[in-house]
């Protein structure tokens, strides 16, 4: 009898060991540092490497395409903008700002005395950018230089009746007030104190050319 129970007792310490409940219970995350500190470290090199590569090509992707028609990266600033030359530029920045509803777009360059010397406004995708007189020799503003018109910034906005009574309420000098055109376009036009033309639009219909003049 004796020599029977030897055995059994044998045969069970012999048998393997079943995962405790605590083992079971182990999270994920325990579970995973566990394999990861009995891998070869050349395994762990490889997936760190892996990894790294994966994070380079997201932040490749990530990355503002470079453009390659020469404007400023990361900005989305038209191919083509006017440079106007005013007489106060810090002026400016209001006037076009409260009647026209143009905000600042980049920085603005000031001297040592903090008078603006360069700035750029945007309203939608319309973009100026202007210098006080004194920045160029050659340069004027039409109200100085007493040039005639010959030039007038074509501007669309969503709603050119509210515009215009923005502007005039900003103290614009209107040359024309909301009137539909036979090409389609509702326009008004203004003249802004450096003596700049500026005509606002929204389009309301199709060309007519039943209205156009003969």
């Amino acid at each position: 009898m004796a020599v029977r129970k030897a055995k059994k007792v044998k045969a069970k310490s012999a048998a393997p060991k079943k995962p405790s409940a605590r083992a079971k219970a182990m999270p994920k995350k325990v579970a995973k540092k566990a394999a990861a500190a009995r891998r070869p470290a050349k395994s762990i090199k490889a997936a760190r490497s892996a990894r790294s590569a994966r994070a380079a090509r997201a932040a490749a992707k990530a990355r503002p395409a470079k453009k390659k028609d020469g404007r400023p990266q990361g900005r989305d600033w038209p191919a083509l903008a006017p440079y106007l030359t005013v007489r106060d530029a810090s002026l400016s920045l209001e006037f076009y700002r409260d009647a026209f509803g143009f905000e600042v777009e980049g920085m603005v360059m000031r001297d040592a005395d903090g008078r603006v010397t360069h700035a750029g406004m945007r309203l939608g995708d319309a973009c100026i950018m202007f210098a006080p007189q004194g920045m160029s020799d050659q340069m004027q503003a039409p109200a100085v230089s007493g040039a005639p018109d010959s030039l007038s910034l074509y501007v669309y906005v969503p709603d050119v009746d509210a515009h215009a009574e923005r502007a005039q309420d900003a103290g614009a000098a209107m040359l024309q007030g909301p009137a539909d055109q036979f090409w389609g376009d509702r326009t008004a036009i203004f003249k802004d104190p450096d003596g700049y033309h500026w005509t606002f639009a929204t389009n309301v219909g199709a060309f007519d050319a039943s209205k156009a003049p003969d």
